[in-house]
């Protein structure tokens, strides 16, 4: 049996967002039908619309989706019709990388993604001419009002979780949060930089506070963005375009930071927080480089550091969605802060906000 679904639907290469109604299929013993409640916009969203990201079209983006339970596989155990959830990225469960704990690197993660189908390239939705429709984006596709997702991608959550903003712990948030919790194991006490902040370099201000960190200090251009930073644990802010960054954070901390996580993916920050790392520091790269970017090797060699490119944080969403959602119910990660809520009808309305920084973090709640 098939539902019926409104959706987002991206039919070319620099193409608006059009509202359609399409079927989608039922779900696979392995897999849940979920009713989005709300879905995060993330860049990579629209990355994939600007044709960024290579996707086939046409095509249903989405991937920080938070629903609850509408029907269930034959064969899925542990999550139930009407429980809340969220859906992370798609990972197999299988490979060498998954079976160690690192799903962020699951060998199939390509496939599992961005190939606009499911494993088997089998297609889940339609459109009213019985046309294919690509969906299963990061293995959900969540600009519509139902998805499919495999169970194995669905995180369960409390019944008294914020259902309408939990979608971004799928991915912006858990990905700069766990870069500090996770990839770089911030120590209590230490010293942190942290370059950009949109709602990735947000979440690993809020984090590096989490671990104890006592000098956060965040760099960006935008001076509102800034005081937000502040607001949420920046213990300093350098703004790019008033200071020398190196100079002001060797100023501040006399042999350089021996954590720093850059969010923004360009060479010439990149480069510049490498020089204002102590020897022996570590480096997470977040933020998605252009093709060709380069730094330069003599940055890094013979001085000790570990430059690191991280996804999602180095996370395992059963675990660590759980766990953000109980340092927010604590107090101590307001990632509620960063999110602006709108209409799914409104979608174009949160891009265009979205581009011009009166919005960190949008999500678009469904009717």
């Amino acid at each position: 049996m098939t539902t019926t679904v409104t959706a987002a639907v991206v039919r070319e290469i620099d193409g608006p967002f059009r509202f359609e109604e399409l079927t989608i299929d039922e779900p696979r013993p392995d897999e849940v039908l979920v009713k989005i409640t709300a879905v995060g916009l993330c860049h990579t969203d629209l990355a994939v619309q600007h044709g960024h990201l290579p996707q086939a079209m046409p095509l249903v983006p989405g991937h920080e989706g938070a629903g609850v339970v509408a029907e269930v596989g034959s064969a899925v155990a542990g999550i139930a019709v009407g429980d809340q959830v969220v859906i992370s990225f798609s990972a197999c469960g299988d490979c060498g990388n998954c079976l160690s704990g690192r799903r962020a690197y699951c060998l199939k993660f390509g496939t599992r993604n961005f190939s606009g189908a499911r494993d088997d390239g089998s297609i889940t939705l339609r459109d009213k001419d019985e046309k294919a429709v690509h969906g299963n984006f990061f293995g959900q596709s969540s600009f519509s009002t139902y998805v499919i997702a495999s169970a194995r991608d669905v995180v369960v959550l409390p019944d008294d979780a914020p259902l309408d903003i939990a979608g971004p712990l799928g991915c912006g948030i858990q990905t700069g949060a766990g870069s500090v919790l996770n990839s770089l194991g911030v120590s209590a006490g230490s010293v942190v930089a942290v370059s950009g902040t949109g709602s990735v370099g947000l979440a690993a201000v809020m984090a590096a506070k989490v671990a104890g960190a006592t000098t956060i200090i965040a760099i960006d251009v935008v001076s509102e963005r800034l005081e937000v930073a502040k607001s949420l644990g920046a213990t300093h802010v350098i703004n790019g375009n008033e200071e020398d960054i190196a100079a002001r954070i060797l100023q501040l901390t006399g042999d350089g930071v021996p954590y720093a996580v850059d969010t923004t993916g360009v060479a010439s920050v990149i480069a510049t927080l490498i020089r204002a790392t102590a020897l022996g520091g570590k480096i997470a790269l977040v933020g998605v480089a252009k093709p060709g970017s380069a730094v330069d090797l003599d940055l890094i060699s013979a001085a000790g550091k570990t430059v690191i490119g991280v996804y999602q944080g180095d996370s395992v969403p059963q675990r660590f969605i759980p766990e953000m959602l109980a340092l927010h119910a604590a107090g101590q990660f307001p990632f509620d802060r960063l999110i602006t809520r709108y209409r799914f009808d409104q979608i174009n309305e949160a891009i265009a906000d979205t581009h011009n920084g009166t919005t960190v973090k949008a999500v678009l709640v469904m009717p």
